[in-house]
């Protein structure tokens, strides 16, 4: 990851949480102690924060008001964007290759489902996001017919949420719903947030068939609101590094899963 790029994450950690340490910038950069040391000091030199013993401290922020934006008990877009991005981008393809033009689909906010946007460029489906950057991905580079549901915007998760049941999807039927999700565990599909939560649900109920891309980090325990259990998910696409617990935890819910990478292996079917 270059400088200017670690630069982002660490801002973006910085919205979520005011103080932030030199060890939490190299789990999520994988870049070196003296990188992220010389990262800080360059940040502090530009004023973008305030150098603190072993971290890196957010500026005060204007006393808040009607004005201020909504925010999620999720962690910012711009920095789970640079989490397992090789096998996210695997995970992205192997799902692209599900679909046939014509499709109706639905595709959730996340960075996983993000990368498919990639891969949808050269196809036809009718794609129903509320990821606001897919939208834009889609309208611009793709010849794929987008639908946004109504709702507010939260801006550091990039997403598109409404609180309420009754809005513009409810007349909206697809043949799948690609999901990504903070983790994966014997309770099902798990989010972080109540409103994400039940917007995903929300979602799912105009789908017939749900596919649930998830890296191998999302087999850690996150969250505590199950989207759906296990039994509504028909496939989850993983990458290599997946656990052996966590597959055989699928396989014995009855799950197909597939790992995602220069082959695609179903490792566990219904």
């Amino acid at each position: 990851m270059h400088e200017r790029e670690r630069w982002q994450v660490i801002k973006a950690m910085l919205k979520e949480h005011s103080l932030v340490r030199i060890a939490d910038v190299c789990r999520a950069t994988c870049a070196s102690e003296a990188s992220v040391r010389r990262d800080f000091a360059r940040l502090a030199e530009l004023g973008s924060a305030t150098r603190v013993h072993g971290g890196l401290e957010a500026l005060p922020e204007p006393q808040a008001d009607l004005t201020d934006t909504p925010s999620l008990a999720i962690r910012p877009f711009e920095i789970s964007k640079t989490l397992n991005v090789a096998a996210k981008r695997a995970i992205a393809k192997a799902a692209v290759a599900l679909c046939a033009d014509g499709e109706a689909i639905i595709i959730n906010g996340g960075t996983t489902t993000f990368e498919m946007g990639a891969f949808l460029r050269e196809r036809r489906l009718k794609v129903l996001t509320n990821s606001y950057p897919l939208a834009e991905t889609l309208i611009h580079d793709s010849r794929c017919r987008v639908a946004l549901p109504g709702g507010e915007v939260y801006r550091d998760q990039k997403l598109i949420v409404s609180p309420f049941d009754d809005d513009a999807i409810q007349h909206y039927s697809a043949t799948r719903m690609f999901m990504s999700a903070i983790s994966i565990g014997p309770l099902g599909v798990i989010e972080g947030d109540p409103l994400v939560a039940r917007a995903e649900a929300k979602l799912l109920k105009r789908a017939d068939k749900l596919v649930v891309l998830a890296d191998s980090s999302k087999f850690v325990s996150r969250g505590s609101l199950v989207v759906c259990p296990l039994s509504r998910i028909d496939i989850l696409i993983t990458d290599a590094n997946a656990p052996k617990e966590a597959l055989a935890m699928l396989r014995e819910a009855g799950v197909e899963t597939m790992i995602a990478g220069d082959g695609l292996d179903k490792v566990a079917a219904a």
